[in-house]
């Protein structure tokens, strides 16, 4: 009842609006009959100086000036029905127009599409029976959690609906907390490294890589598990040992298996290469480089890494124009927490590569994803 009364009362404000426009006076419209009243006055004003001057005598003025006006008023009178007629007819079909024919139209088009059988749902109702709702599904799952933040099944069950909707941040916590509350399986391990390699943008870091091997431990034939780490050993250079990896899952894979063509295209394109230096011909530290690095003592480990980077940047001096290895050395610098000595390798690219190229462009999005100043260069 109450939407039919905030219906009524949003109709009548509306129609009040339309009809004050139609119910001010129109403007007179000039036409014929406005034109012979004209005359008759010019008319009469002629009298007037003929009398004053003795062209006409005062009786005769006296008649012809009875005569003008009778005519006067018969055209005055044309005048204001040629005006008032049309106009009227006019203002009271639109009236019409707005008073009935537009509500009526307005409630046969809610008839026919609306819902007036549909009971009224406020929000507490529409969390209690969400039907297929993801996103009140999702409200409902965030409520019960952050009342009950040790729900393990909860958090497991946020965990994947998060990752399809694309909310990679909220999905790493939720598996983070599902794994922490239930303890680690396949599917939550799993999870869990697809979510922060999508959050890397399809890099195989070193935390997703350790979640693989953890979930490979615990299911040896997980194929999942296997592809991003053979995918892992291809980022990091390692292309015979990601070949050999790629190849011995195709070999135990059915022939029908889906994710089979995938495999096949890694192992066609590793085809032919050869065995490079981790992280590429350009000896870049990769992501699994530092990590094993993290093992060693402080000195043999910054002894390592040093050497690495001051490999790659001699070959640089060498050959300016390889952007590929000046993304890999600024990337290497944010790793070791060497932002100054990135900033200016980012500002000696962008004199080879210029912000407004395309190669330039790829070099301010690495900044700006590193949160590395450049300088003004990206303006």
């Amino acid at each position: 009842m109450l939407f039919w009364i905030l219906v009524a009362i949003l109709t009548a404000a509306v129609a009040a609006v339309l009809l004050l426009p139609l119910l001010r006076r129109p403007a007179a419209a000039a036409g014929d009959a406005s034109h012979d009243v004209e005359v008759y006055r010019d008319q009469l004003e002629e009298l007037k100086r003929d009398e004053a001057t003795g062209l006409i005598a005062a009786n005769e003025a006296e008649l012809a000036r009875a005569e003008v006006a009778r005519r006067l008023i018969a055209a005055s009178k044309a005048e204001a029905k040629e005006q008032a007629a049309p106009a009227t007819r006019r203002n009271r079909l639109a009236q019409a127009f707005v008073i009935v024919i537009l509500p009526l139209t307005g409630l046969c088009l809610y008839i026919a599409n609306g819902r007036p059988d549909l009971p009224a749902q406020p929000l507490a109702e529409r969390l209690a029976n969400p039907g297929n709702d993801v996103n009140i599904l999702i409200a409902r799952a965030e409520s019960h959690l952050a009342r009950n933040p040790d729900d393990g099944a909860g958090w497991d069950l946020l965990a994947p609906i998060y990752y399809r909707n694309g909310r990679m941040e909220d999905a790493a916590n939720a598996f983070s907390q599902a794994i922490r509350l239930l303890g680690p399986n396949q599917e939550r391990l799993d999870g869990y490294a697809e979510t922060l390699i999508a959050q890397a943008n399809g890099i195989v870091t070193a935390d997703a890589r350790a979640r693989l091997e953890q979930s490979l431990a615990l299911q040896a034939d997980n194929p999942r598990a296997k592809y991003y780490l053979a995918l892992a050993l291809e980022q990091d250079g390692r292309r015979t040992e990601a070949r050999a990896a790629f190849e011995a899952m195709a070999k135990d894979a059915p022939a029908d298996a889906p994710w089979l063509p995938l495999v096949n295209r890694h192992i066609a394109a590793l085809a032919g290469g050869t065995e490079t230096a981790p992280g590429g011909a350009l000896g870049n530290p990769t992501a699994g480089d530092v990590a094993a690095a993290e093992e060693m003592s402080a000195g043999d480990r910054q002894q390592m890494i040093a050497g690495m980077v001051d490999s790659l940047a001699a070959k640089l001096a060498d050959d300016p124009d390889n952007l590929e290895g000046w993304m890999r050395i600024i990337r290497s610098y944010v790793v070791l927490d060497q932002r100054p000595k990135a900033e200016a390798a980012l500002q000696t690219a962008l004199k080879t590569f210029p912000a407004d190229s395309e190669n330039g462009r790829q070099l301010v999005a690495l900044a700006r994803d590193l949160s590395i100043s450049t300088g003004g260069g990206g303006q």
